[in-house]
């Protein structure tokens, strides 16, 4: 890109920009926002303020905020201000009785009986609802779809919450989570299959190195533990060599070494090795 010389500008989830001026200004904009977005939110967490809280309290600046490509058309800035947090201060906020958190299903069920029952939730919750109170409803009754998810009441009525929030987003990721849930919860999840991201190209794309670290988030750590398996992988047409040893349930690759007491060595080329993976 060529500051002084730019006149249009292809953005990603957004309109292009035209313009020399105009894409320059969109740039410095850019710029600032997300500097603010980093800078304000750690200066929030130096004073002791949480992650939600962060996210509640931030205020971007009038000209940042009010120019049309920094709206939050596709991302919006309080997810990204918990983005910021969790990246530099990981997920606990200080409070102890964070850390070690019951499941989201048990924590429901114990909930749900402090408050009475499912009914009793539902009932309560109504009320919020018909004040607007959508995204307090939205929390509260899940609650209750957790500890009772065969309810389709307490179903129906989160499904309203967020419905109702789905038409407040700006956010279109955020519209889009809203009314998926809300969809999954009056007509149940649909059973499709999963995706396979490992595609001929993708494989053939990945370095040796990247490969035995796809190898090793495949590895079934449980089933692993106990085992030990020592190869030396010898690639003829690559010309590399490495040693892979499973032990304690991880899968471990070292470039340019072959063990001297390996179980195996594979001599193989790469383009073997790809069609192997690839069944």
């Amino acid at each position: 890109m060529w500051g002084g010389d730019v006149e249009v500008l292809f953005n990603m989830h957004h309109w292009p920009v035209w313009g020399h001026e105009n894409i320059n200004n969109h740039l410095k904009l850019q710029c600032d926002m997300y500097r603010y977005i980093n800078d304000e939110t750690l200066r929030l967490a130096n004073h002791g303020y949480t992650m939600v809280e962060i996210a509640e309290m931030f205020q971007m600046p009038k000209a940042i905020d009010t120019h049309f490509s920094n709206r939050g058309y596709y991302g919006s800035v309080n997810h990204n201000v918990k983005a910021t947090y969790v990246l530099y201060l990981g997920w606990f906020i200080g409070n102890p009785a964070t850390l070690h958190v019951l499941t989201p299903v048990d924590a429901s069920k114990r909930y749900v009986e402090m408050m009475g029952g499912v009914d009793a939730v539902i009932s309560k919750a109504k009320e919020y609802y018909d004040k607007g109170e959508y995204r307090w409803v939205a929390q509260v009754v899940n609650h209750a779809v957790f500890a009772d998810p065969d309810n389709q009441a307490a179903r129906n009525l989160q499904a309203d919450a967020l419905e109702q929030l789905g038409y407040q987003a700006e956010s279109g990721p955020w519209r889009n989570f809203y009314l998926t849930g809300a969809k999954e919860l009056r007509e149940g999840v649909k059973e499709l299959p999963a995706s396979n991201t490992a595609s001929p190209d993708t494989i053939r794309a990945m370095s040796l190195d990247l490969f035995f670290d796809f190898l090793a988030m495949k590895l079934n750590g449980p089933k692993a533990d106990g085992k030990h398996i020592l190869l030396n992988f010898d690639f003829t047409d690559a010309k590399q060599k490495y040693m892979i040893e499973m032990t304690n349930g991880v899968l471990n690759h070292t470039p340019d070494k072959q063990a001297d007491k390996a179980d195996a060595t594979i001599s193989l080329s790469r383009s073997t090795l790809n069609q192997i993976i690839l069944k």
